[in-house]
């Protein structure tokens, strides 16, 4: 091998070595039921298609409002929580889940948080075997009677509805109920 081979020689080796470790981080298997989780971006369309993990994108944003600052997921509509149930369990079925159907994504697709988000995202496994998205262990719903993108009318219902909160609090006083 002469001097002017060397180069080329190590940049080859290099660019392989580097191709074998993307290979093996891409065939690696961390099986889990939860969708993986992305990285911020405030730039980003509602639903994508997502090569890399062969699902959709579900991008999480933050509105503001009459109720406040509060989660919204696609089309932009009005995420909401219902404070009857507990951590990852949905309490919400049935023809609760047909007013209230709740935010779900198939295990293939990613969620990802705009940077206004500071609650954490994650899945659970409702009883149907569908994924419903959760802020913080809350599970989110939509509501049925919201017409358009930024509707909060599903606000207070019951007094036990009310908007997600960026950071997956709940209020601290409930607004006047209305039954549903």
């Amino acid at each position: 091998m002469n001097s002017t081979d060397r180069p080329f020689r190590s940049q080859l080796l290099a660019t392989l070595g580097g191709i074998a470790l993307v290979l093996a981080a891409c065939s690696s298997s961390g099986a889990t039921s939860a969708p993986s989780v992305a990285a911020p971006s405030a730039a980003a369309p509602n639903t994508s298609a997502s090569a890399a993990a062969g699902g959709a994108t579900h991008v999480v944003a933050v509105a503001n409002g009459a109720a406040g600052a509060f989660l919204t997921g696609e089309g932009s509509k009005t995420l909401y929580v219902f404070t009857p149930d507990s951590k990852d369990t949905s309490t919400c079925v049935a023809a609760c889940a047909t007013k209230w159907p709740p935010f779900t994504i198939a295990a293939a697709d990613t969620l990802k948080p705009d940077a206004s988000v500071t609650g954490t995202l994650a899945t659970f496994a409702r009883p149907d075997g569908m994924l419903q998205v959760t802020v913080n262990g809350r599970p989110l719903y939509y509501y049925s009677g919201d017409a358009k993108a930024g509707d909060t009318t599903g606000e207070g219902v019951g007094g036990k509805w009310f908007v997600a909160t960026p950071d997956g609090t709940l209020p601290s006083a409930a607004p006047s109920g209305r039954s549903y």
